[in-house]
């Protein structure tokens, strides 16, 4: 683990290139010790975090060398979450299929705290928080970890959520990892109501806001009060890049030519018009769109097969599920009922229930 972070911390470039120290990811180490790549097993598919970590030079090297040993399993490779820098080595090669996953808002960390402060609507927000008298303080990592507030805060906050927690790349246990992430906290009348978490993105200077999580009864504005206030410090600290990460399904970036397979495109039109019931797409995509970023830049799923198959989809779906993908679609289904049935019986119309992060 302490070897996967070093790699991390010297060639990270990807946005999601910290996560590949979360729990149950394995680490597959470049025979030079001088890469790393991080992916989770399902159906016979390696699902990798992001893109390898490793020098610009060394990357198309680095990647023939982990899919020779994924082949000698038998394995398959899928690289989800992967940027443009790796999206350019996949075009490389004829035999690989590239699928765009949605887009992710990019800024410097000077204007978006210039965004939040000069549109009115964001800056209301922000206001209405501070009207309440909450206040944003950045903790030490040692405080936070041991906090038993703001664990309680999360758990909270999971509970309203439409789909069960979700791991990989989206793994909310974070608190126990935070030695080179960045903790924001607000809290109203010494209570904590929320909380916001960036990653490292080290080769870009750069930051990805990986959690902004509030407690049920936070006021209005403590998200953008958050985010206003780790812009601010991570400007003023030197960073040159943030990024909310992706908004899965936008359409937002210049995307080149990927098409995807017919099925797949079918799957996902379904998915945006009624998944809703457990995860708010729309939503998630319009929070990100309001602060204005700079540029929205494509996210890709990279194949080293000639066609994305359904046996790729079943294993990312896997990963994020942490186990079956079938087993976890049922029990979504079945948490979403219950929270139905809560809601109606505290007299309020069921809805999806997977809020954007504000």
């Amino acid at each position: 683990m302490e070897r996967a972070r070093e790699l991390i911390l010297q060639y990270g470039w990807n946005s999601t290139a910290y996560q590949i120290i979360n729990p149950g990811i394995t680490h597959w180490f470049a025979a030079r010790g001088d890469a790393l790549v991080g992916y989770v097993r399902y159906a016979g598919v390696r699902v990798v975090a992001g893109a390898p970590v490793a020098a610009l030079e060394r990357l198309s090297e680095v990647t023939a060398e982990f899919e020779a040993d994924a082949a000698r399993a038998r394995d398959r490779v899928c690289y989800f979450g992967a940027e443009e820098r790796f999206e350019e080595v996949g075009r490389q090669n004829p035999a690989r299929s590239i699928v765009t996953l949605g887009a992710q808002p990019v800024w410097h960390p000077a204007a978006l705290a210039a965004r939040i402060r000069l549109r009115v609507s964001l800056r209301a927000q922000v206001n209405r928080a501070r009207n309440k008298k909450v206040l944003v303080a950045a903790w030490a990592a040692e405080r936070a970890s041991d906090s038993a507030e703001l664990r309680r805060v999360l758990v909270a906050w999971l509970e309203t959520r439409g789909l069960p927690p979700m791991r990989f790349l989206v793994e909310p246990q974070t608190l126990a990892q935070l030695e080179d992430r960045r903790i924001f906290v607000a809290e109203q009348g010494g209570k904590v109501v929320g909380f916001l978490v960036a990653s490292p993105i080290p080769a870009r200077a750069g930051w990805l806001v990986e959690q902004i999580i509030r407690a049920p009864s936070a006021p209005n504005g403590v998200a953008e009060l958050l985010l206003n206030a780790a812009a601010e410090t991570l400007a003023a600290a030197g960073s040159q890049y943030v990024t909310l990460g992706l908004a899965p399904l936008s359409k937002r970036a210049r995307l080149p030519e990927t098409p995807a397979p017919w099925w797949l495109g079918a799957v996902l039109v379904w998915v945006r018009a009624h998944g809703r019931r457990f995860y708010n797409f729309d939503g998630l995509d319009a929070f990100k769109a309001k602060f204005q970023p700079e540029e929205w830049t494509p996210v890709f799923a990279v194949s080293n097969q000639p066609r994305f198959t359904p046996r790729m989809l079943y294993a990312i779906a896997s990963a994020f599920s942490g186990g079956s993908a079938a087993t976890a679609i049922i029990r979504a289904g079945g948490r979403a009922v219950r929270q139905e049935l809560r809601q109606l019986r505290a007299g309020a119309a069921p809805g999806p229930a997977n809020r954007n992060a504000g």
